[in-house]
């Protein structure tokens, strides 16, 4: 066999494997809104563990058909799902613009966010840990505000949830809490009242 038509197979059977983690992530997704006990049925059809098919799940929905980009692959978009919206589609051009690899994109992105944060790896820019501005409903747990005027809030994630969420802060350069503190901000942003609530924007 030539070279070129090995190179040439190994490049289509990687498109399948990106084809089949799409088609994994939508069937998961489709079961999680319309059977019960989705993700223990999956796991003895596919024979894959759990976190490997919640993964799966999440970076699909994070990704409606529109969103996807076919010159892609499926890795490239669970590189940046744990970013807002308009970030996640500025890098997925700019990946696809310079033919990034996977490898490339996951060191963009952390290279960009450790310049974004101010004072090194796993903080946040001042302005952005201002969350103190928030208000607290009658009924929520009040947040503990330091002599920096920062929050610490108390966050319960399911076990089994736990290690994606570190992993995927490391990934992007950040330890866990300057993580969540990012995505609190995004979220709260895209409701679209950032506006009466002072929060900072973020990216």
């Amino acid at each position: 066999m030539a070279f070129e038509k090995w190179v040439g197979i190994g490049n289509y059977l990687s498109g399948v494997m990106s084809a089949s983690s799409w088609c994994l992530g939508d069937w998961l997704v489709y079961g999680e809104a319309t059977f019960t006990g989705r993700y223990r049925d999956a796991i003895e059809l596919t024979s894959l563990d759990y976190q490997t098919l919640r993964n799966h799940a999440w970076v699909a929905r994070s990704f409606p058909m529109s969103r996807r980009r076919d010159r892609l692959s499926f890795t490239h978009h669970a590189e940046v799902a744990a970013l807002p919206e308009p970030e996640q589609d500025f890098w997925l051009l700019k990946a696809e613009q310079h033919a990034w690899s996977v490898k490339r994109l996951r060191r963009e992105v952390r290279a960009s966010l450790v310049e974004r944060n101010t004072g090194g790896v796993g903080q946040l820019p001042d302005e952005a840990q201002n969350v103190h501005q928030l208000p607290v409903r009658a009924g929520d747990p009040t947040p503990a505000t330091s002599a920096e005027g920062t929050v610490s809030l108390s966050v319960s994630v399911p076990p089994d949830c736990l290690e994606f969420c570190l992993a995927t802060a490391n990934r992007l350069g950040l330890n866990l809490d300057a993580w969540v503190a990012q995505i609190l901000v995004a979220v709260a942003e895209a409701t679209g009242e950032r506006n009466d609530l002072h929060l900072p924007q973020i990216g």
